[in-house]
This record gives C-alpha cells, sequence and structure tokens, in this order.
C-alpha cells in the first residue's frame, strides 16, 4: 500500500485532534453503506460495502457540509497528498506567506485540516464569496480565508526577531521535545490555543466532575492475571475447595 493510500486511509483521524468527539461518533456520522445483503434466507455470510473514500476540504467529517460534499453516489478525483512524518504547525502559529496575493505577510494560523495539509490563516489569503441568493434577495458577501499548503505556501517566524525561519525538532536537557529555529537556535514555543477544541476546552483548565472516572482510578491497576480460569479464581476468592474426584471413563 502506497504511504499517500495509507494516510488518506486514516478517515477522520487528524480531524479528531481538534474536537472533543468521541471515535464512535465520527465513525457513525461518516459512515454510508452502499450495499449490503438483502432480507431473507442467506446462502452466504452477511456482507457489507461500505464506503471507504472521502474528499477532505475545509469541512470536519461530523458536519452537514462534509455529508453534502460526500454523498451517496458522488465520486471525487483521487488527490494525493505528501505525507508529513510530524506535523509542526499549530493553532496560534504566527507564520509568513510565501506565495500568492499576500506574500510576505504574517498572520496567526486559524484552522488546520491535517487530511490535506492544509492550514488557513486569519485575515489573509481571503476571496469574495456570495451566500444566500435567492429569489428576491440578491445575497451577500462573505470574506472567507482560503487555506495555503504547510510544505511550500507558508513558514514558520522566530519570535525573537520576527523573521521567517526554518526549523527542526530537538530535544532539550529535560527530554522535552521542541521546535528550534535553525538560524537563530531560539526555541519556538507551542502556542496555548493549540490545546483548544471546537468547545473551547482546554486540558489544563478542565475540572474533573463527581459524575466523571477520576485520574486517578484509571491508572489504578486492578487486574493481576494468574493462570487459571474464571471459575478457579472466583472459588479461591471464596474459600471453595474441589474436593470430588472424577470418575474413570474410557473411549471405545
Amino acid at each position: 500500500m502506497r504511504l499517500t493510500q495509507f494516510l488518506l486511509s486514516k478517515v477522520g483521524k487528524y480531524s479528531k485532534d481538534y474536537s472533543n468527539l468521541p471515535d464512535r461518533y465520527i465513525k457513525r456520522a461518516m459512515e454510508q453503506v452502499e450495499w449490503r445483503n438483502p432480507k431473507g434466507i442467506q446462502y452466504k455470510p452477511n456482507a457489507v460495502a461500505k464506503r471507504t473514500k472521502y474528499k477532505f476540504a475545509m469541512h470536519r467529517p461530523w458536519t452537514s457540509q462534509f455529508r453534502e460534499e460526500n454523498a451517496p453516489g458522488v465520486h471525487h478525483a483521487k488527490v494525493f497528498v505528501e505525507p508529513i512524518r510530524k506535523w509542526s504547525f499549530f493553532r496560534g502559529d504566527r507564520v509568513e506567506i510565501l506565495a500568492g496575493k499576500d506574500k510576505g505577510k504574517q498572520g496567526i494560523v486559524k484552522q488546520i485540516i491535517q487530511e490535506r495539509n492544509w492550514v488557513t490563516v486569519e485575515g489573509l489569503n481571503c476571496v469574495l464569496e456570495k451566500v444566500g441568493e435567492r429569489k428576491g434577495f440578491e445575497g451577500a458577501y462573505l470574506q472567507v480565508e482560503k487555506p495555503l499548503l504547510v510544505t511550500e505556501q507558508v513558514a514558520l517566524v522566530d519570535p525573537s526577531d520576527l523573521q521567517a525561519t526554518p526549523f527542526e525538532w530537538r530535544f532539550t536537557e529535560d527530554g522535552e521535545e521542541v521546535r528550534v529555529s535553525t538560524r537563530t537556535g531560539r526555541i519556538i514555543p507551542v502556542p496555548a490555543t493549540a490545546e483548544e477544541t471546537i468547545d473551547y476546552k482546554t486540558k489544563g483548565t478542565y475540572k474533573e466532575q463527581p459524575k466523571d472516572t477520576a485520574a486517578n482510578d484509571v491508572t489504578q491497576i486492578t487486574f493481576e492475571p494468574k493462570l487459571q480460569t474464571f471459575e478457579m479464581d472466583v472459588m479461591n476468592s471464596m474459600g471453595i475447595k474441589e474436593d470430588r474426584v472424577p470418575p474413570k471413563y474410557y473411549w471405545y
């Protein structure tokens, strides 16, 4: 399997990083059954054909716009995405645009679409789109930010001198992995907004609720593997000893 196909086969995997939605909900929201065995007596095992190829654009997999773009029977041309081993751009980063009408301008990363190697920069690389046109109303124009490729159209900005710079991941003396500017050697910190999700919750401000399972209870080891069956384990815990002798039997 090609690496690009493997990357795109992880349906919704990267989009989930920017939400607090469970995996089962995203899978159920995206699932499309194209064919299944009819009801009645079957002479084959039950077979279900599900859609596996989706078009990823600016909408998240659990939205109605994504379902419209990937409606049943609608198929799009294959999109080849350059695999990125380690994602290095986060929401809140200051970047410089390297192509287009806003070349040379700097802005803040607003949205990330990792399935397509896209980022949008707040207030830059915008186009006017007409929306709401209907009978008796001419519609209105909205300024929409268009995506940019992180591989060739944006560059990270060094906070020490506010200049675009190449960078690489390195480890500090404490073992923490950080982004370091190869031009100045300064650390480029990951912004705090990188942890925000669609409901604007961050890990640092989250408080455990009474109905939640406490973190200490989750990490506590309560199972000890033993070389005995479940029934034998129950008998040992209840102090029951098996003293019956099974009768002999023979196979003919």
